[in-house]
């Protein structure tokens, strides 16, 4: 019993003097006004005490994080070249060697105290925050929906097809905070009044689950890019694409923009679900099929389900690449899904001799 009261003793005090230092940070340390220089050559001055990512984004400068300043995606990365102090624990487990000796930053973690220089990719200062509302929402299988969003100001947008954007996901019942998450946009890039964005269903997801259950058709939220440089090269090679579930959306995106442009490139794609449910866009894939001369949709189901008749391509959707060619040399390679499908596709393209280097993802964090 008295190490109980004894632990709980100390468990009281520590949490104590937590509650103590938050409060001192927030109400009895005052940086003042800090000034940030940006690539040399731009500056800005803000309120000291904040998170180097909030005080930009309250400077209309969006700086990419998929989990909304928490520290957990590692995404939101700037180098701090002047004033940014040590680098903490939270930012090392993101960094790469080369990160780690060249100034490189998780800009959720680094606290403005002090005036300090950045440096962050020019094409960021094009990225803007656009007011929407929700104009359609599509069912396409049992966990995905096609989302459509009408601009509203500014009213256009410009962006390369490959590229995302990030919902801005209000607090609701249940989630207690806002928070940004980055959705592929999967519409024609040359329709530029609206965005539309494939979203699957995450257990227990904030955004996602917000999507799902709370928004409707004729709500307004706020969408911020267009961020990212997936997107096809401007050579003649032929291309495998290789995704599953809502890693379709960029594809989506891309195969307007060969249609508009009358591309002749040679591009298969395969397209992996786990049963014949989690197939989508069977008609779409088919129009493309249609105006694009060297274009072929393979999905590809590895466990279909019994009586579903299904008498496609099966198994694991790598394999399937592996069953249609012996050499990879001369095409090029993109991807986008989840971490675990793009390692496994780049070791059999790799396998099949594409060099690395003509190898393009986009993966989830």
């Amino acid at each position: 019993m008295n190490i109980l009261i004894s632990v709980l003793i100390v468990s009281g005090i520590s949490a104590g003097l937590a509650l103590i230092l938050v409060v001192a940070e927030r109400f009895i340390a005052n940086y003042g006004s800090c000034k940030i220089t940006l690539n040399g050559k731009r500056e800005i001055t803000v309120q000291g005490g904040k998170p180097l990512l909030s005080s930009l984004r309250e400077e209309k400068i969006f700086i990419p994080s998929a989990c909304g300043g928490r520290g957990t995606c590692g995404v939101c990365k700037v180098k701090v070249l002047d004033g940014g102090g040590p680098i903490l624990p939270t930012e090392t487990p993101f960094m790469s060697k080369e990160e780690l000796t060249g100034n490189v930053r998780l800009s959720c973690q680094v606290k403005v105290r002090n005036d300090l220089s950045i440096e962050i990719p020019e094409e960021l200062f094009n990225v803007r925050e656009f007011a929407t509302r929700c104009v359609k929402i599509e069912e396409l299988t049992y966990d995905m929906r096609r989302f459509r969003f009408e601009l509203t100001e500014p009213k256009t947008i410009d962006f390369v097809a490959g590229q995302y954007m990030q919902i801005l996901c209000p607090r609701y019942k249940g989630s207690g905070e806002e928070v940004y998450r980055a959705y592929s946009i999967a519409s024609d890039p040359t329709d530029k009044g609206v965005v539309e964005m494939i979203i699957r269903k995450v257990p227990n997801g904030i955004c996602t689950t917000w999507c799902f259950e709370h928004l409707k058709e004729g709500d307004t939220l706020s969408l911020s890019g267009p961020y990212g440089d997936f997107r096809l090269t401007e050579t003649e090679a032929p291309m495998v694409f290789v995704t599953g579930g809502s890693g379709m959306a960029p594809f989506v995106s891309i195969l307007h923009t060969m249609q508009n442009t009358g591309s002749n490139r040679q591009a298969v794609y395969f397209y992996g679900g786990n049963t014949t449910r989690d197939l989508c866009l069977a008609e779409q894939m088919k129009g493309f099929g249609a105006a694009l001369p060297n274009f072929t949709f393979l999905p590809v189901v590895s466990r279909p389900e019994e009586g579903s008749g299904w008498t496609g391509e099966t198994g694991l959707v790598t394999e399937a690449v592996k069953r249609r060619y012996k050499e990879l040399s001369g095409h090029e390679g993109y991807l986008c899904g989840s971490p675990g499908m793009i390692d496994a596709a780049i070791k059999v393209f790799i396998e099949l001799g594409m060099p690395q280097d003509k190898i393009y993802y986009d993966k989830f964090a």
